[in-house]
């Protein structure tokens, strides 16, 4: 993994206007995607997952707006220069010269990403010809070489058909060509594998990580399942309320994490389950979006919470130069907390192996 950023996040905010009042959906959120990396961004539904990455490609609903921050996107390799902050753009011409060209995502249901109406060849030839000057014949083969890369086989014939005559794991293949069809440099899978079987699953992953060598691709993964990046993803940022409150290497968030909520939601992985014993669920529910939010938004909800966590928000403390947590336990000031039961068989279980 190239240590050189390819995306620089910098205190980004994105609100909402919903129903005369004002959510904060995204809040202060910093992050770098370093070129040719895996990089997960994990947490429960409505932490803010999609909308975050959603401002990389311009697809923010209509009642939403940015409302402070930076995204500076290195446009070339060889040239580190030519960056372009695309918390300025404005325009569709202008979100067209990034949108699949430079930065592509996979949509989580595949069903509602292709139109019922059209071949599976007509719509990789569309795409291929948006952003491409060449002849719809050669768009044509360019379509045949991508089902071809993303496993489908008699992908002459197979181009001829229509999505439904498609199971749901060759549609998410048939999503996934579509979105290399463009040769794009960052690749975003929002919860690539959620309405597959798990065998199904594990076929795709597999599949996402070998076209992102071949295609030297950076991959950004959405999901709220840390079981699924588990074997994927180099980085892991975990999301909570509209923030990131830790990011660390994959080794490090499962084997020393450091912020309650990471270990809440490592706790909550169905295979620590024992059997006959209820699995371990996170009490509580979210904080609302629609009010200030004071401290730890995960103080409510946090058995280890200090009183400072319910008065100001904790900074980034470094853990090491690849792990940082956003919480006040990680202070020297802090009186000691051992983690909890769950995370301590996970650690054990990997000094075992």
């Amino acid at each position: 993994m190239d240590k050189t950023p390819i995306l620089s996040v910098e205190n980004l905010h994105v609100k909402f206007h919903l129903r005369g009042e004002i959510l904060h959906a995204i809040r202060d959120i910093s992050l770098d995607v370093y070129k040719g990396e895996s990089l997960a961004i994990v947490g429960e539904s409505g932490s803010g997952k999609s909308v975050f990455t959603k401002t990389f490609l311009g697809l923010l609903d209509a009642n939403g707006f940015l409302d402070g921050g930076h995204i500076n996107f290195h446009t070339s390799d060889e040239d580190p220069s030519q960056v372009v902050d695309l918390a300025t753009f404005t325009t569709e011409k202008e979100w067209l010269t990034i949108r699949g060209k430079q930065i592509a995502m996979i949509m989580q249901d595949p069903m509602t990403s292709l139109n019922p109406l059209k071949t599976i060849g007509a719509q990789l030839v569309e795409t291929v010809l948006l952003h491409n000057a060449m002849s719809k014949e050669d768009a044509h083969k360019r379509a045949v070489e991508l089902l071809t890369d993303v496993g489908i086989t008699e992908p002459e014939r197979r181009a001829k058909q229509y999505p439904h005559e498609f199971s749901g794991g060759m549609r998410q293949r048939v999503v996934i060509a579509i979105a290399l069809a463009c040769n794009p440099r960052i690749l975003i899978c929002d919860e690539p594998t959620t309405a597959l079987d798990v065998t199904i699953q594990a076929q795709i992953l597999q599949l996402i990580r070998d076209l992102q060598k071949k295609y030297q691709l950076t991959t950004i993964y959405i999901t709220h399942d840390l079981g699924v990046v588990a074997n994927v993803a180099d980085r892991i940022a975990v999301m909570y309320a509209g923030d990131i409150i830790e990011v660390a290497t994959c080794d490090e968030l499962f084997y020393d994490p450091r912020h309650p909520y990471s270990w809440a939601l490592l706790s909550s992985l169905p295979q620590l389950g024992v059997k006959g014993e209820d699995l371990y669920s996170i009490e509580g529910t979210p904080p609302s979006l629609h009010q200030e939010i004071r401290g730890d938004a995960f103080a409510p909800r946090n058995p280890y919470a200090l009183n400072i966590d319910f008065v100001e928000r904790p900074p980034f403390f470094e853990v090491t130069p690849t792990h940082k947590a956003r919480t006040w336990l990680l202070d020297p000031r802090a009186p000691k907390v051992d983690p909890p039961y769950y995370i301590k068989k996970l650690a054990e279980r990997r000094s075992r192996s």
